[in-house]
């Protein structure tokens, strides 16, 4: 008898259940909006700021109206409320990827630029998903209205602990966005027809299965978008972003977050398929002892590959912090652990704090045009650096921003930053004009200022495996800085300061094999809202 009991007391009632699942799906998609929106919009503050924002506001409109209706709250009308949240969410899975590169082009300040395709996307679901908890507390069997509302709004809090621990640490690791979507969707459809059983009438029979095909030819076509990219190779969610291999053309690139961050020649893996990655050999005409190099951030391991090839003496260690991305390069990008080649999955910030090795050279090619892990370009992080170099060591930070105008605040404060701990510092830019493109940051603990003549000079006369002379060219030293602040760890605005480079071109230059800056090898990308 008391094991009856005991069973009967955590039975959910069919409102409880409804404000439990109400609750999962609504803190499920809002984790799942960050990394829907993050290939268009990134995932700055602003970008987060908006998709909390919008959930807050559907929520409390959801609850407001509901509360208002709840005199008509019923079993069926809670059969409706899930039936409309599974048909907007397959639709969300099977059109999201269009209405996000459709609403990436309306001209807004970039701060807000977001907040559209948030509020279009999740609003209308989350609104739905309001209802629920007025309703299940108008069903309840509580004469008390505070004891009932309380009680309501315990289980669906529960409900939400549970989808945001669930959809972070099982779903995302596992399944795509739109697998996701699709276990959301399936949970509202079967949470439909179970608050209806047993008398499932043909409009909701009806609805449910057409709901249920709309979302399978979602999973099956990935969704309706105008990605142009090539052929994906690979796709999946890791814990850190959305990851996709993509060849086209005889090149393979490694998209993170919707971005480019690596590309590998099919038929000559060691080419220098981007540009800028030929700035990284600059570091060789400033000093004739490198042997020992660190690179902060993997990716398609474009740089550790070609100083391997090029440089028969150099060891080479990479810390990665996504173990995705790594497994994505020995198996997509010809890497191969070695005696020369050292690998290390976890951050960059924490092996320089725990490591005893030194090195001749640190680069640092973890920033994005779109994320930058703000505790890698602080004046402390920068001091750390310096420290696990040798007496005559170059650190050198691939920077995305613009090098002058309001889009290169971003650009001067790293350079600023690094500047208060190294006692030189050259740039290099990489597309020649007031783009946003990448930007080389290359900084020596030697004081001895080295002219671009000098570099020139070494350039000719050294044999470093690369001829640099276009990429020395575009030498600068002694960058204005006085309007940026010093970025430290309690106080590092960098979201801010790359807020300005939002709705700007991002040009890439990509190296042709017979003349790497022919006019027609750029390509670009466009910096949406984020």
């Amino acid at each position: 008898m008391a094991s009856t009991r005991s069973r009967s007391s955590v039975r959910l009632t069919r409102p409880e259940l409804a404000v439990f699942v109400s609750g999962v799906t609504s803190m499920g998609l809002e984790i799942l909006a960050g990394r829907m929106v993050a290939p268009e919009f990134g995932s700055s503050i602003y970008t987060w700021g908006s998709i909390i924002g919008v959930f807050l506001a559907a929520l409390s409109l959801g609850y407001h109206r509901g509360g208002k209706r709840a005199s008509q709250a019923s079993n069926t009308a809670l059969v409706w409320v899930f039936i409309a949240t599974a048909a907007y969410i397959a639709g969300l899975i099977l059109l999201g990827d269009f209405f996000l590169q459709m609403t990436a082009s309306l001209p807004l300040p970039s701060r807000f630029a977001s907040l559209p395709a948030v509020t279009l996307l999740f609003g209308p679901p989350t609104y739905l998903l309001g209802y629920v908890s007025p309703y299940a507390a108008e069903l309840s069997n509580q004469t008390d209205v505070g004891a009932a509302s309380g009680h309501v709004y315990a289980v669906g809090t529960v409900g939400s602990i549970i989808g945001a621990f669930a959809t972070t640490y099982l779903l995302i690791p596992a399944l795509s966005v739109v697998d996701i979507g699709l276990v959301f969707g399936g949970l509202s459809v079967g949470t439909a027809l179970y608050l209806a059983r047993p008398n499932v009438g043909p409009r909701e029979t009806v609805w449910s299965v057409g709901i249920v095909l709309i979302l399978v030819v979602a999973a099956v076509t990935g969704g309706i978008g105008l990605d142009d990219r090539g052929t994906t190779v690979y796709h999946t969610q890791t814990a850190y972003q959305e990851l996709r291999v993509v060849d086209a053309g005889g090149t393979r690139t490694l998209y993170l977050d919707g971005q480019p961050h690596s590309a590998m020649d099919l038929d000559d893996p060691t080419r220098h398929v981007f540009d800028y990655t030929s700035y990284f050999h600059v570091p060789f005409l400033l000093s004739d002892d490198i042997d020992r190099v660190l690179f902060v951030g993997g990716g398609g391991f474009t740089g550790p590959r070609v100083f391997l090839e090029k440089y028969p003496n150099v060891t080479v260690d990479v810390v990665e912090i996504d173990p995705e991305v790594v497994s994505v390069a020995k198996e997509y990008f010809h890497v191969e652990e070695s005696d020369r080649l050292n690998i290390y999955t976890m951050g960059g910030r924490e092996y320089l704090r725990e490591t005893n090795q030194t090195y001749d050279l640190i680069v640092l090619d973890a920033y994005r045009k779109d994320r930058v892990p703000f505790e890698l370009t602080t004046v402390e992080f920068m001091r750390l650096t310096s420290e696990r170099l040798d007496e005559d060591g170059i650190l050198f930070a691939n920077v995305i921003s613009a090098p002058s105008g309001p889009a290169s605040k971003f650009y001067r404060a790293e350079y600023k930053t690094i500047n208060r701990v190294y006692p030189q510092v050259y740039s290099f830019t990489t597309a020649g004009s007031v783009v946003v493109q990448n930007i080389e940051v290359v900084a020596t603990k030697n004081s001895t200022l080295v002219t671009r003549n000098e570099l020139q000079a070494r350039n000719r006369e050294r044999d470093i495996g690369i001829y640099l002379a276009a990429e020395v060219s575009s030498y600068r030293n002694n960058e204005p800085t006085d309007d940026v602040p010093i970025l430290r760890d309690d106080r590092a605005p960098v979201d801010s300061l790359m807020d300005p480079m939002v709705g700007q071109r991002y040009v890439i230059q990509q190296s042709n094999e017979s003349e790497r800056n022919e006019s027609d090898s750029n390509a670009t990308a466009r910096l949406t809202g984020w």
